[in-house]
């Protein structure tokens, strides 16, 4: 019998690589025919064109993960130019008059109508929603109370007395409290570094008010800013316990709590500051606060959580300050001194600081 040599198609465990040159035999010491040979020839070039195949789909899908990441990051960016336009266009609204606790519960009524179709479309939906317990309904109007009618009630109350990079600075040092009230309600202590944020996030506040006034209406305005903050960080606590809850889809969580909230808020500010005399213009700042910057914002904001981690979309999330400072000076003309200025740049740092996790 005439020897050939040939290639075993031996490979290693780990790699799936040929050995080359070292596993090669002759027929003879495999014990194999010539027909076995060729067979096991074909055998080999199909394993290697399959593997191949392998390594070009491997590296397609790592190529298409990398631009799904990419991407999540542009969108999310984008969302938080959205969010930080809504912070200019509520100031035009309270400029033209109209009542700020009406304004707000408008907008999220409005927000609340549009989400209305999407719940009572979607069978599963339906199912979920008939199925609340008392339990369940009782969390979600608490959410709703605390996310909208305290949170954003006061945050447009603060927005009628004070510019919109001071709220933005007050809001901004949310995770520190969150972080702070962390450590009794949820046991997490933080790190060094994230005591060392939490101080760079202090000095930079005392940065920003030095030399203190809170007299007349910057003080009413304050208030409403820290109520705002507090409102975020007792939404933050709350809104995670909901949310561990696998019966409750986001889409549920948001409908219930925004359409309790919303018309709890609308009923005090109608009550109390009455509807105003809303314009064309103002009634299109409201649809577009509430159909692009709350109910689509929201939805592609949701879908870039499931791509990028949390830290990341906290660093995005805080991009929200500047943008806002800037957006305010261009359209509102409110300017900032180089005193305030390095106040916003060491809260910013602070808080990111803050919302490092221990890895």
């Amino acid at each position: 019998m005439k020897k050939s040599k040939w290639i075993h198609s031996t490979y290693r465990r780990d790699s799936r690589e040929p050995l080359g040159d070292k596993a090669a035999h002759t027929d003879e010491q495999w014990g194999l025919t010539n027909l076995e040979t060729v067979y096991h020839e074909r055998d080999y070039n199909r394993d290697l064109q399959a593997l191949t195949i392998q390594q070009f789909f491997w590296h397609n899908q790592r190529m298409t993960t990398k631009s799904s990441h990419t991407t999540s990051i542009l969108l999310a960016v984008f969302i938080t130019f959205l969010w930080s336009t809504s912070w200019i266009l509520i100031k035009f609204g309270l400029r033209n008059d109209l009542p700020p606790l009406s304004f707000a519960g408008l907008r999220y009524f409005t927000a609340f109508v549009c989400l209305i179709p999407f719940v009572l479309a979607n069978p599963k939906e339906r199912t979920t929603l008939k199925n609340l317990s008392r339990a369940d309904w009782g969390w979600l109007a608490l959410l709703g109370l605390l996310v909208i009618t305290l949170t954003q009630g006061a945050q447009f109350l603060s927005l009628s007395f004070l510019p919109a990079a001071m709220v933005s600075l007050v809001l901004n040092t949310t995770p520190v409290i969150v972080g702070l009230a962390g450590i009794y309600f949820l046991k997490e202590s933080p790190s060094r570094l994230q005591w060392f944020g939490i101080a760079i996030t202090i000095a930079g506040v005392g940065m920003y008010f030095l030399p203190f006034s809170f007299s007349g209406v910057i003080g009413l305005g304050l208030l409403a800013a820290v109520a705002t903050m507090f409102g975020n960080a007792a939404s933050s606590l709350l809104g995670r316990k909901v949310n561990l809850q696998e019966h409750l889809s986001p889409l549920i969580v948001t409908f219930v709590s925004m359409g309790v909230g919303s018309i709890v808020l609308l009923v005090i500010g109608v009550t109390t500051q009455g509807l105003g005399h809303p314009s064309l213009e103002d009634w299109a700042i409201i649809a577009w606060l509430a159909v692009v910057n709350t109910a689509f914002a929201f939805t592609i904001w949701n879908h870039t959580l499931q791509t990028l981690s949390a830290v990341e979309s906290s660093i995005i999330n805080s991009l929200m300050m500047p943008q806002i400072a800037i957006l305010a000076f261009i359209f509102l003309g409110e300017g900032l001194t180089a005193k305030e200025i390095i106040g916003l740049i060491l809260v910013g740092v602070g808080v990111l600081v803050v919302q490092l996790r221990k890895r």
